[in-house]
């Protein structure tokens, strides 16, 4: 005759635990790569042959006798600020601004020239090297 404990038996949740948290781990991983994608009928645009006029980004260059040139007007370092106001208006203040600085020039002098585009009004200026 076989007799039963009256306990009940004891499970190991061990593995099971074991195996949630490395499907956890997964999906933590995978989550952030998912995207979505929507199509979407966008409406068509008129119909004209008209394009929209891209304005040229500004690029001021400086070179190792420390003379700025901005397009085709070549300044001393010292005139620039003041140049640079009376030119401002003939670019758009909300394209970028590209500075090209000799590398043999002071830090302070490209400094000033940055901080007289800055003056003249223009917001997105960049240094640009020849990497």
């Amino acid at each position: 005759m076989l007799k039963f404990d009256d306990d009940a038996p004891e499970l190991n949740i061990t593995p099971l635990v074991d195996i949630m948290l490395v499907l956890l781990a997964i999906l933590m991983v995978t989550a952030p790569a998912i995207t979505y994608d929507e199509d979407i009928a966008l409406p068509s645009g008129s119909q004209s042959k008209a394009t929209a006029v891209k304005l040229e980004d500004l690029v001021v260059f400086i070179n190792k006798e420390r003379k700025v040139r901005v397009g085709q007007s070549l300044f001393d370092i010292n005139e620039f600020p003041d140049n640079m106001i009376l030119l401002a208006p003939k670019f758009n203040k909300s394209s970028t601004v590209y500075l090209r600085a000799d590398k043999s020039l002071r830090y302070e002098d490209v400094m000033f020239v940055l901080k007289s585009i800055k003056n003249a009004g223009f917001t997105k200026v960049a240094l640009q090297t020849d990497a």
